[in-house]
């Protein structure tokens, strides 16, 4: 059933509203001063991260990525007792896309382009800031986004717009070290979270309109040495570099622009990567375009690529596969499996084995009309006269995709996937591009037929075993919001209108819901302090936390 709300907004000053305290209203937001110090954050600590579910130490929650809460302290029972505890002012009025980081009662979020504050997690009082100058004409795509920070010892490390990667010291925000990860003037640009492994820093890069050639690296958190370095697209030397006709893979994007996940048991990081270049013509680039669109096993040690999974061989619809890789170890076939659980961009659900790459299941979860299905391999069986034309030739999923950027998250405790999953469609055109360098090399682009009311998302409850929805809550309008699940069997999302709710993990019923007055284009997180449950979530450039009143 559709959900309809009646109305009622938060004004927001210009400066943080806290509901805790006077002083802390008072505390001048413009004054950096130290954050307190904290304890090491150590690779045990990050190991280890679900024993403490206080913290949020990492953007996706843990390695697994599962963006699980263990705290239960809001749960089914008290959820519409949840009231704004406070709210703080990014400077930005770009749409905050960022989740933040808490440790130990200090909270580190990223501000559009690429700005940190460091807050008090329990008043929102600033501590300290630090802007990133950047260069006057930036070559960008899709927004001047920056999703989040990564930790280890006392220092933080954040991805810059203009491809820099930066170490910050945690106390006082002073750069400790910066290096340029790629060229910013021919197109590359970074957005994600880095990720810790180690003593390493892994992360990607953007660029994939711009005719890059995308890769991940590793930089040695200490100094910013980089360590290693894996295309993603394969030089001559390599026999799959023959996926890609002529020279076509110099410019065939690939991009890498989100964050991955990271096994310990098995030392395997697993990252995403985006669509091959030029985006719609696929007539320039012919072959399946390897590893575009594909998950990599990569040992972190040594950057080898141990296995690939290509979700859309030769994409020619812009189905970036950067959704973030969720891990699992559950039941799948009457046995225990180390799974890999991916609702694709092209709306696709799949289920892998992730340390051998095994396909194992794919359904649609998304409203889609280009493949028959997928094979036995998990190679989609694509249906004739659905590829971009001159006239346009409409499709679904649209260019958006069944889901995106935007993360889902898996519980433990239901053993369910939570997904933001959206049933649209695009009329894709095609057209000849010459690629230079630094301009955007698309060669096509696509509309959405009207009306768009014919279109919808919803908060979809997946089975790994089955791929079959288990429960769905639909939203009017569309979402571009990331999901959290909770120990508190809570699932919490929002949506393009401004509305941020919690629903029932189990069967989905809405438990609570808050109008924010702005888009929520993010990642709900939940951290505790001083034995209080928080749940922060940005909507349109403010920062918002909520808790049970007491």
């Amino acid at each position: 059933m559709m959900k309809h709300y009646a109305v009622f907004t938060l004004f927001v000053l210009l400066f943080p509203v806290s509901l805790e305290s006077q002083d802390s209203r008072q505390r001048n937001a413009d004054t950096n001063q130290p954050a307190p110090s904290f304890s090491l954050i150590t690779n045990e600590r990050l190991l280890n991260s679900d024993a403490e579910p206080q913290n949020w130490l990492m953007y996706s929650g843990n390695y697994f990525s599962q963006r699980y809460s263990g705290l239960d302290q809001i749960n089914n029972e008290n959820a519409a007792e949840l009231e704004m505890q406070w709210a703080f002012q990014l400077r930005a009025l770009d749409r905050a896309e960022t989740t933040p980081v808490v440790v130990d009662g200090v909270m580190y979020v990223t501000e559009s382009p690429s700005n940190v504050i460091a807050l008090d997690a329990k008043t929102g009082s600033q501590y300290w800031r630090y802007n990133h100058n950047l260069p006057e004409d930036l070559n960008f795509c899709c927004g001047r986004n920056n999703r989040g920070i990564a930790v280890l010892g006392d220092k933080l490390y954040m991805s810059t717009l203009d491809a820099h990667l930066i170490s910050l010291d945690a106390k006082t925000g002073s750069v400790l070290w910066d290096v340029e990860v790629a060229d910013e003037a021919a197109g590359y640009s970074k957005t994600a979270a880095p990720l810790v492994v180690g003593d390493k820093i892994i992360t990607g890069v953007a660029g994939g309109e711009f005719g890059i050639r995308g890769f991940v690296d590793a930089y040695d958190a200490q100094n910013g040495e980089r360590l290693w370095r894996l295309y993603t697209i394969p030089g001559p030397e390599h026999p799959d570099n023959k996926s890609w006709s002529g020279d076509s893979w110099r410019t065939g994007g690939s991009p890498t622009w989100m964050t991955g996940s990271y096994d310990p048991e098995l030392n395997l990081v697993y990252w995403g990567t985006g669509n091959p270049g030029p985006d719609w013509n696929g007539d320039v680039r012919l072959g399946d375009n390897l590893y575009s669109d594909a998950v990599l096993a990569i040992n972190p040690d040594t950057g080898e690529l141990k296995w690939y999974f290509q979700f859309t061989p030769h994409d020619i619809h812009d189905w970036d596969s950067t959704q973030i890789p969720i891990l699992a170890d559950s039941e799948f076939g009457g046995q225990s499996r180390k799974l890999m659980l991916w609702p694709n961009r092209n709306a696709f659900f799949y289920v892998l084995d992730r340390e051998t790459g095994e396909f194992l299941l794919g359904k649609p979860y998304a409203r889609q009309t280009w493949a028959k299905g997928l094979d036995e391999k998990g190679r989609p069986i694509r249906i004739p006269g659905t590829s971009p034309s001159v006239e346009g030739t409409t499709v679904s999923p649209s260019i958006g995709g069944g889901t995106n950027w935007f993360s889902p998250s898996y519980s433990p405790r239901t053993d369910l996937l939570y997904v933001m999953a959206y049933d649209g469609e695009t009329t894709y055109y095609i057209r000849e591009d010459e690629y230079v360098a630094g301009e955007r090399f698309t060669g096509g682009g696509g509309v959405t037929p009207l009306p768009a009311a014919n279109y919808a998302s919803a908060v979809r409850a997946i089975s790994p075993q089955t791929g079959d929805l288990e429960w769905e809550y639909p939203v009017q309008p569309r979402s571009t919001a990331g999901v959290l699940s909770t120990a508190g069997d809570l699932v919490f999302s929002g949506t393009i209108d401004g509305f941020f709710f919690a629903l029932d993990g189990n069967t989905g019923e809405e438990r609570w819901h808050i109008n924010l007055g702005s888009r929520v284009h993010a990642g709900p997180m939940s951290y505790m302090v001083d034995g209080k449950q928080y749940v922060a979530i940005a909507a349109g450039n403010v920062l918002f936390t909520f808790a049970v009143r007491e």
